[in-house]
């Protein structure tokens, strides 16, 4: 058997490029990716060794190709910002910007621009299964520097992998956080008790989803250090302090593409199945927002290298996670997802 690469067309009602990408592995294993509304991985499944049929893991609303929300199904990019900045101003170098309140409230700007954008797919790679996109600054969205981000989808048996570059482009310093957003079944292939947990002793205090800058011990529903079903948890919320001993990808067990060790920060367990979905990324992904939507069958384990706000609280001397690169200068960040079965 080998890999295989194609496109096919998803006719939509927003008038984009209907072009999807679909790679899928050897085993029976795929991913369904549209370049035009934000580089968006709206469908991954995994066809486990022994069985005739495909899971699905991701989560997509049937009316994904019919509304402008890329943020509410599949693996959304949050670039050059995650979650909000609040009231969607900020002060840069002595200049201020001030960027669309669009998040729900009408009060704060929300995930970025990556995730709305048309993106370039730039290259395809059927040996390796996988597929890399640009979306570049736009003058339309007002940002300190101009950059270039590359996105790679790496597709495996029972992997998942995501290999980000950002790149400045710009004569002037880039500030930037990057975050994911995917949404996954709760009900891990198809088991009802499916339990998430996730190795953080803190979170961020927020009010009306912003961050206090206070930062405090996880409690109650918070804690997911030794699991919690998923089944009746309402979360919205920033964890952070995430345990880096609980788990390094290293040695056999390693990706062939791993440039450096990989920190376990997530995952979900099927107890019925004795199966695992496990979220590793680069040590530089240090907050863990983990969402429950109401009204959907789905849970969101989402991996930030900054908290929520971050760029505001960077001007209180709050170490948020505010990441920035000088002129020319780039930076590589990873994160991976493996279902793991046969679990002890």
């Amino acid at each position: 058997m080998t890999n295989h690469i194609r496109t096919e067309q998803r006719p939509n009602t927003i008038g984009l490029d209907p072009t999807v990408w679909i790679l899928e592995y050897d085993n029976g294993s795929g991913i369904e990716v549209w370049p035009a509304l934000g580089f968006n991985c709206y469908r991954w499944y995994v066809r486990p060794r022994g069985e005739n049929s495909a899971e699905e893991l991701l989560d997509s609303v049937p009316e994904f190709f019919e509304q402008e929300k890329p943020t509410r199904s599949g693996f959304p990019i949050l670039f050059p910002f995650p979650n909000r900045i609040r009231a969607g101003r900020f002060r840069w170098l002595g200049q201020d910007y001030h960027l669309a309140a669009n998040d729900p409230s009408g009060k704060n700007a929300i995930h970025g621009f990556a995730c709305h954008a048309p993106w370039q797919v730039v290259d395809t790679n059927e040996s390796e299964c996988s597929i890399t996109a640009e979306h570049v600054s736009s003058p339309q969205n007002p940002w300190p520097a101009s950059y270039r981000l590359q996105l790679t989808y790496r597709l495996a048996a029972n992997r998942l992998r995501l290999e980000a570059r950002v790149k400045n482009t710009d004569s002037q310093p880039l500030p930037f956080g990057l975050g994911y957003h995917p949404y996954f079944r709760a009900s891990l292939l198809g088991d009802a008790n499916t339990i998430v947990q996730v190795p953080a002793s803190a979170s961020w205090e927020l009010e009306e989803n912003l961050p206090t800058g206070k930062v405090i011990p996880v409690a109650g529903q918070r804690d997911l250090r030794a699991g919690r079903k998923v089944a009746g948890l309402e979360l919205d919320d920033v964890l952070t302090d995430l345990d880096p001993a609980c788990g390094v990808a290293s040695g056999p067990d390693a990706t062939p593409h791993a440039a450096q060790p990989l920190v376990l920060r997530g995952s979900l367990h099927s107890p019925a199945r004795r199966s695992a979905l496990e979220m590793w990324t680069s040590p530089e992904f240090r907050e863990m927002v983990v969402f429950t939507p109401p009204h959907r069958q789905a849970i969101c384990l989402e991996p930030y290298t900054c908290v929520t706000d971050a760029i505001n609280l960077r001007e209180r001397n709050i170490d948020a996670g505010w990441r920035v690169l000088g002129s020319g200068e780039s930076w590589t960040g990873v994160v991976e997802m493996v279902l793991r079965h046969e679990l002890g």
